[in-house]
């Protein structure tokens, strides 16, 4: 049996999702088999899976330790200190400018090298996370963006911060702005772009067609040109709708790929280009809250990265 205390982390979250978290081995079925049988309780009651959980709360589960899954402190192994480049930190969040060629979360490789490990090294040394402390919270990255896409990422540092972070960036109270090189220079300078697109996961592709067909999902993006020089022009970027490498896909739809972007592009248009990665960077994004909502603070603050690597090539 193992009984755990309901923390401010843990509160406000249904029974069997906070089971599933500490009880990571134990299956849907059989988690729900043991509730009706009684053999996990809140506050020595019988409870119900949907039964929302209060801080002081006492959840017992008269279950086999097998099933207990430990919370994983592989991000003490990185080798150095954490390299992290913060755009904006308060209690509840974090802004962080993601790197070109770092990867948020882990890959096929298994690579510790992550930009989530280097956030969770980060608050440990810091003394505001400690996974032998927290029952079923983790710091969490609320948003993600491409391995090679650099820019700004959110990261909630307490389980209310990322209930609001999710909500925000679901129902798209935060605006969010792009700059990219893409190649060519643009007939029109300012426009709102229409198409369809539909995803292969299995090749880590999309395909934009400009008709709508079942399957494809409408796309709509809008650019600005800032500079133009160099046969590349720079773009300002605004996602209307979010999809899969919406930017990058719906630009070479266009005539136009980003510049360095070898699944998009083509090896013969990027010769002369001296980036490893696409040239795609998300830059500044600003809140867009009500008045009482929990981080109400944010509304109207703009954050912006400075110097973007490829800004003032043209």
């Amino acid at each position: 049996m193992k009984r755990f205390e309901i923390t401010q982390n843990d509160a406000d979250q249904r029974l069997d999702r906070f089971v599933q978290k500490v009880a990571g081995n134990l299956s849907p079925s059989l988690m729900y088999k043991y509730l009706r049988k009684k053999a996990i309780k809140i506050n020595g009651k019988r409870a119900e899976g949907n039964t929302r959980l209060a801080v002081g709360d006492v959840v017992e589960l008269y279950i086999n330790d097998e099933f207990f899954t430990e919370k994983s402190d592989d991000f003490r192994t990185i080798a150095y200190r954490p390299a992290l480049s913060i755009v904006y930190e308060d209690e509840n969040l974090m802004l962080v400018d993601k790197k070109p060629g770092v990867p948020v979360h882990a890959d096929d490789h298994g690579s510790r090298d992550t930009l989530i490990n280097h956030i969770l090294l980060y608050l440990y040394e810091k003394g505001e996370y400690d996974p032998k402390v927290e029952n079923s919270f983790t710091p969490a990255l609320c948003n993600r963006l491409d391995k090679n896409t650099g820019g700004i990422v959110i990261v909630a540092k307490n389980a209310a911060a990322g209930r609001a972070l999710y909500e925000i960036v679901k129902y798209r109270q935060v605006e969010k702005r792009y700059l990219t090189l893409a190649l060519g220079h643009f007939e029109r300078k300012e426009a709102t772009l229409k198409a369809y697109l539909k995803k292969d996961s299995k090749a880590n592709m999309v395909q934009v067609i400009q008709s709508p067909k079942e399957g494809y999902k409408e796309i709509i993006t809008r650019y600005r040109v800032l500079k133009e020089g160099k046969g590349l022009s720079l773009l300002e970027v605004e996602l209307v709708t979010g999809r899969t490498h919406q930017i990058r896909a719906h630009l070479a739809y266009e005539g136009h790929p980003v510049a360095g972007d070898m699944k998009y592009g083509k090896a013969a248009m990027n010769k002369n280009i001296p980036y490893r990665h696409q040239a795609l960077y998300a830059y500044k994004l600003q809140f867009k809250l009500p008045a009482d909502h929990f981080l109400s603070y944010l509304n109207g603050k703009e954050f912006k990265v400075q110097n973007v690597y490829f800004e003032n090539d043209l």
